[in-house]
């Protein structure tokens, strides 16, 4: 009996383990999509801002700079720092799915 509950409770393990790493991999837990939207509608919005792509940094380096809101290198930081919290989140999301070390890295266009 215990042999089978053993054996039952390592099935399982070995089935769930990849899901839960996908989970938390997920990121910072904002809408991508929505993301990719409102930061092209604030860079077309910004004159003079240089072209930032998600595929210039890594996960940690977008982590740092959405966490600690060094917008910096964005241009136009006041439009950055007005922003509403939401809108930071999906845009940093975007960010952190689509880095340099995601499964695809992608650059804006």
């Amino acid at each position: 009996m215990l042999k089978k509950s053993m054996i039952s409770l390592f099935i399982t393990m070995f089935i769930f383990t990849p899901f839960a790493m996908a989970i938390a991999e997920e990121g910072p837990g904002g809408n991508k999509r929505k993301g990719k939207y409102t930061y092209r509608k604030v860079y077309k919005a910004c004159p003079d801002t240089p072209v930032v792509s998600p595929a210039d940094k890594k996960k940690a380096e977008w982590a740092d700079i959405f966490e600690n809101r060094k917008f910096d290198e964005f241009g136009c930081v006041d439009q950055w720092t007005a922003m509403a919290d939401k809108d930071i989140l999906d845009i940093y999301t975007y960010f952190y799915s689509f880095a340099a070390d995601s499964p695809s890295p992608a650059t804006c266009k």
